[in-house]
């Protein structure tokens, strides 16, 4: 269950993150400014976040089986659409709309109820396993979508991905045949009354929105500055490929970062495991602010280790402490409205930074508050600390 829950949410997450790729493609055949281009990107972000409680709660009612296999089929509609495409509004619904709902139904709401029932004591590892692939697609998506796009051009780059996913749709729906039994510590998880967390009852909780608040702080620091890495480095001078390459070989290391953290979250806590992560990912971004010439080969790869290695890093540790204060029948259906705010800080955090890009012709501003967003992240997870 959590290899193919790692796979399917590899295939989904690669497929969004390429935007970083077709956004200088975009801009090149349609003229669009960089916040013009960013939009589609952070409408998808807000959908994405806007959308969660609707696909935690399918999750709940139908199994994640139903679930990706929707998720699956809004992909290829999306992409095929996205390849025809010869207006801003029709990039937007599309990859901002369509192909962003079917990537939420193959991802961390459809399969974090799953396996939460199937590690309890390890939650942290298995959550932080699911959550590196996340990273891993990232890795996959700038290498490969460079090399398409130069390739047979982005519109075909598009096709080509429709198909993937097309082939792989009944496999997906068939993996998750037999759904297995909630364990005994999934209806341990109870309100004061004896009674299982609804969404009511969460809602009702400081805890429930300090999490919120972490989830949106740390997608504006994040996506302050991901959308742009390679626009950023191509200003200054370097490579499109090259940079690509560069940021994708760094985001590799998403992957033991990721598990290292959310594993260490089991055994030091969830506060400071995530605590160490915001605090390298505020490294990664100074030395993108160190970053002034093309002829800067190592602080480009200190930018991309430190900034690759917590890609996601958090994450283990928010969704496993969400999953500790309110497991049970509804966490789908609770996880889906806290990561809203993930959508709301994501959707802000990368038309920010191309809007700051257009007003002062440089992304360091962005690059600045993206460190202030990562502190304010850190001050709400911590007073989080009480909370068992």
């Amino acid at each position: 269950m959590l290899g193919g829950a790692f796979l399917i949410f590899t295939l989904g997450a690669s497929i969004m993150h390429a935007y970083t790729v077709f956004l200088l493609a975009l801009i090149a055949e349609f003229g669009w400014s960089r916040a013009q281009a960013s939009l589609a990107y952070s409408i998808g972000q807000l959908v994405a976040g806007l959308t969660s409680p609707l696909v935690g709660g399918l999750t709940d009612r139908l199994g994640p089986r139903r679930v990706v296999l929707l998720g699956s089929a809004l992909l290829v509609v999306g992409l095929i659409g996205s390849a025809m495409a010869e207006q801003l509004w029709q990039v937007i619904g599309l990859y901002g709309v369509v192909m962003t709902l079917g990537a939420n139904c193959l991802g961390l709401l459809v399969f974090v109820p799953l396996l939460s029932r199937l590690f309890v004591r390890r939650r942290g590892m298995a959550v932080s396993i699911l959550q590196s692939a996340n990273a891993f697609g990232r890795a996959l998506s700038a290498p490969s979508s460079q090399l398409l796009v130069d390739g047979v051009g982005w519109r075909a780059a598009y096709g080509l991905q429709a198909g993937l996913v097309a082939a792989l749709m009944v496999p997906f729906f068939f993996f998750f045949r037999v759904p297995p039994a909630p364990s005994a510590a999934d209806g341990a998880m109870k309100t004061a009354s004896g009674r299982p967390w609804t969404l009511r009852t969460a809602m009702r909780t400081q805890a429930f929105w300090l999490l919120f608040l972490v989830y949106m702080f740390t997608s504006i620091g994040t996506f302050l500055l991901s959308l742009h890495q390679i626009a950023f480095a191509v200003d200054i001078g370097f490579d499109p490929l090259y940079v690509a390459g560069v940021l994708g070989a760094s985001s590799l290391l998403a992957l033991p970062g990721v598990i290292i953290t959310g594993t260490l979250s089991d055994y030091i806590g969830r506060e400071w495991s995530a605590i160490l992560a915001y605090g390298i990912s505020i490294l990664g971004v100074i030395f993108a602010l160190l970053l002034h010439s093309p002829d800067q080969h190592l602080m480009l790869w200190l930018h991309g280790i430190f900034f690759g290695v917590t890609w996601g890093a958090r994450g283990p540790a928010i969704t496993a402490k969400t999953a500790d204060l309110f497991g049970g029948p509804s966490l789908g259906t609770i996880l889906g409205v806290i990561t809203v705010g993930s959508g709301i800080g994501a959707g802000l955090g990368s038309w920010g930074a191309g809007f700051i890009h257009d007003l002062t012709g440089s992304y360091r501003i962005a690059f600045w508050l993206s460190i202030a967003a990562y502190g304010c992240g850190t001050i709400a997870f911590w007073l989080l600390r009480s909370r068992r």
